[in-house]
């Protein structure tokens, strides 16, 4: 017989797992929608989003992206506004597949998730957009009003295709 407490437990983590699934949903939807207050509100205040992988793919399709250090973002505040600077007059669409989930403690979870996207540009970059693959590695947190929150995210891209003009 599974004591209560067990059974309590396993109620949490489901439940908990859940809420990270329409977390990261939500972010791959409020994004492409350009729904950046309800984006930002997905992340923790004192969330961190390191791009720096994903300023050097998009150096490698010829993009300036500046100094790639810069791409460690260290506040809510400050991924909005990268991010909605980043995405301006860009067609996006995000496919997150597969999580690996992983309730590291009771109030955090970190996951792995497959994902695929779709960038199209307006005219003036080198190339027209691109296809491109890779993993997210993600932590998220429970708040003490009990919703769950990205408090890490870094993406690993393993390819960009490049779509040319």
């Amino acid at each position: 017989m599974i004591p209560d407490n067990a059974i309590a437990q396993r109620l949490d983590e489901a439940e908990a797992v859940e809420a990270v699934r329409v977390v990261k949903a939500r972010y791959f939807r409020f994004m492409d929608e350009k729904r950046w207050d309800d984006w930002a509100d997905l992340f923790t205040d004192d969330a961190t989003m390191d791009m720096r992988g994903e300023a050097a793919a998009m150096q490698q399709l010829g993009i300036d992206v500046g100094d790639a250090e810069a791409w460690l973002l260290t506040s809510r505040t400050a991924i909005r506004g990268a991010v909605d600077m980043a995405l301006e007059g860009v067609v996006t669409v995000h496919h997150g597949h597969m999580p690996e989930m992983v309730m590291s403690m009771p109030d955090e979870i970190t996951a792995i998730w497959s994902m695929a996207d779709i960038i199209r540009y307006p005219a003036g970059r080198p190339v027209a957009g691109f296809n491109g693959y890779g993993h997210y590695h993600d932590t998220y947190r429970r708040l003490d009003n009990g919703s769950w929150k990205i408090a890490r995210l870094t993406l690993k891209r393993i390819t960009v295709i490049p779509i040319p003009w």
